[in-house]
């Protein structure tokens, strides 16, 4: 993979794509990029009369999109990108440039000139460096080119010509169709890059950034180091691919080691394995042990004791918990291991006790982000689906109602106390995943948000804190609702009201702002249909739908609790960013703004068109 040399070179580089197509989002995520997305802007209204070829016109336009984005994060967003890429794609034939088509008509126009004919698909790109100065002005740097691909469309009849625009596609794209959906039946054939005709030219964008950043190119074609600040976030995950020697050089020498150099290991290497390798195999044996160790001092409120008495030793400790002696210090001990409890030596036979900064900040019953709630629910409830799991793999279901006797969604039935813990859990985990939420995005020009399924109203509450002119509803079922006065704060915000109903099944209620958090993960393809077209359907254009969820890496192998929720075996399935995307484009909603936040979960900004 071309990508793959670059990786070190763009670690701890914040990259953006100024535009808001879920076609471009898709083909850089699945290249392995990690960006956030911020549309450009910069109204595409350059003469074209001004330009000698289209391709020019399209370079440009690229060029100022990404310039724009680049020149308005450092006052808007509070901070400067590394690198800006602008894309704009335009069909030429006969000499007319054709861009997206302002309505039927115009659409009609366009495929009729393209009917039976070659025509050219050209799409700009512009990837824009920014380097910080000291005097905190910013240099700019703009790279630049093209890629064009010959399309030919078959003979077709008005009768079908008509189909497809009434079918909505064609209004969205570049010379009215898309290749990549229902437009594919209009195209006889295709030389060239097709990815370039769904929208972003991956293969030349790949070799344009080999020829920056690779190693082993000449000094005259390498892009100096020292033009890259060093204070942005993360913004690559390896891809999958061969590498080079030379791609190797700039590795870490772990992985530089082939699938041919382990195929050809000496019988040395099998005999004595590396220990980090072991180490981490090992790890991941015990990584059971740890959980249970951890749900244990929780449930025995070890936490809580060592905050208002530190520095005991274990008998004390164990006289406190009412447990056996030996038991209490292998526990304190595991504990000090897990990095959650720190020993510190009285007398070499008594060592004492204390909390780390660790479970002070989650650990105990009331600190403000504390976890105890959803540690118990997941000793209780999660464990012992996960000791079943076996059965779960064998039978792609969950195992849920063989244990308990009920399904995950059936609280009707449960008793008072259970849903209490359940909500408690629930709220806990809210709590401190909400606020990173609530500030991702500039959400001003909301006047009113409805948070589906939203529990206790700690996602609400948070919402209407970060944004004062914002009025909150929270719709949730008549069980939940009825229960959540229990977890508002002690000063409510008038402007958080709860509303009972089944979202599946009851009218929404009106808003300007929809808020889906941790929802759509955890129901059915079917049932995600359902809930977004019932929000599709009460949208009007201009509404925004928030998206928040834990998002799969593009290449599917993290992060890693993700993953493994999945083992649950629920109705619903995990998704990357650029999968919910095209999910939510289908319901008609455009992607405006993604944000990757410094809590575990994802933001998505949609606007319905």
């Amino acid at each position: 993979m071309v990508l793959n040399p670059v990786i070190s070179k763009l670690a701890g580089k914040l990259v953006v794509l100024a535009s808001a197509s879920p076609r471009r989002l898709e083909i850089l995520s699945n290249a392995g990029l990690r960006f956030e997305v911020v549309p450009s802007w910069f109204k595409e209204t350059l003469d074209k009369g001004l330009f000698k070829a289209p391709q020019e016109y399209a370079v440009e336009t690229a060029k100022q999109k990404a310039l724009e984005v680049a020149r308005r994060m450092p006052f808007k967003h509070l901070k400067t990108p590394d690198m800006v890429i602008g894309a704009d794609t335009i069909v030429t034939v006969d000499g007319m440039i054709l861009e997206k088509p302002a309505d039927k008509d115009d659409a009609y126009r366009m495929l009729s000139s393209l009917n039976g004919k070659e025509h050219s698909v050209v799409t700009g790109v512009a990837i824009v460096l920014c380097h910080e100065k000291d005097n905190e002005e910013v240099d700019y740097q703009s790279i630049e080119f093209y890629e064009e691909t010959k399309v030919k469309f078959a003979d077709l009849s008005d009768n079908m010509l008509w189909e497809y625009i009434n079918s909505g596609e064609p209004m969205d794209k570049a010379g009215g169709y898309g290749i990549q959906a229902l437009g594919g039946m209009l195209v006889e054939y295709v030389h060239g890059d097709f990815l370039n005709v769904v929208g972003f030219p991956l293969n030349h964008f790949c070799k344009q950034l080999d020829r920056i950043y690779n190693r082993c190119a000449s000094s005259s074609d390498v892009e100096s180091t020292s033009l890259w600040p060093s204070h942005a976030s993360s913004v690559l995950t390896p891809a999958p691919g061969n590498l080079s020697d030379c791609d190797n050089a700039a590795l870490p020498p772990t992985t530089s080691r082939g699938r041919g150099a382990e195929r050809n290991a000496t019988k040395q290497d099998a005999i004595e394995p590396k220990k980090e390798d072991l180490q981490q195999i090992v790890d991941l044996i015990d990584g059971f042990k740890a959980s249970k160790a951890l749900f244990t001092a929780s449930e025995m409120c070890v936490f809580d004791l060592l905050h208002s008495r530190p520095g005991l030793d274990a008998a004390q400790v164990a006289l406190q918990i009412k447990a056996s002696v030996k038991g209490t210090e292998c526990l304190l001990e595991a504990c000090v291991s897990l990095g959650l409890l720190r020993s510190k030596e009285r007398t070499r036979q008594k060592p004492v006790f204390e909390n780390t900064s660790l479970a002070a900040a989650f650990l105990l019953t009331d600190a403000p982000h504390s976890l105890r709630a959803y540690i118990r629910y997941c000793n209780e409830a999660v464990m012992p689906l996960f000791s079943h799991l076996e059965s779960a793999v064998s039978e792609g279901s969950s195992q849920r109602e063989k244990l308990f006797g009920k399904t995950s969604k059936d609280t009707s039935s449960n008793s008072q106390e259970v849903k209490l813990r359940f909500l408690d859990a629930m709220h806990s985990i809210a709590k401190v995943t909400a606020l990173a939420v609530a500030t991702a995005f500039d959400l001003s020009g909301f006047k009113s948000a409805c948070d589906l399924g939203g529990c206790t109203g700690a996602v609400a509450y948070e919402f209407t804190k970060a944004h004062p002119g914002m009025s909150v509803t929270v719709f949730d079922l008549p069980a939940v609702v009825e229960m959540s006065d229990r977890f508002h704060p002690l000063h409510a915000d008038n402007r958080v009201s709860f509303l009972a109903g089944d979202f599946f099944k009851d009218e929404l209620p009106k808003a300007d702002l929809y808020v889906l958090s941790r929802i759509l993960h955890d129901w059915s393809d079917e049932k995600v249909h359902i809930l977004l077209s019932k929000v599709a359907d009460v949208c009007t254009p201009g509404c925004g739908l928030l998206l928040s969820e834990i998002f799969l890496d593009e290449d599917r192998g993290g992060p890693r609790c993700c993953l493994l929720h999945a083992l649950s075996m629920s109705e619903g399935r995990q998704r990357s960013a650029a999968e919910y995307a095209v999910l939510l484009e289908r319901h008609g909603f455009a992607t405006a703004h993604i944000a990757h936040t410094d809590s575990i979960l994802g933001a998505m900004l949609c606007i319905k068109a």
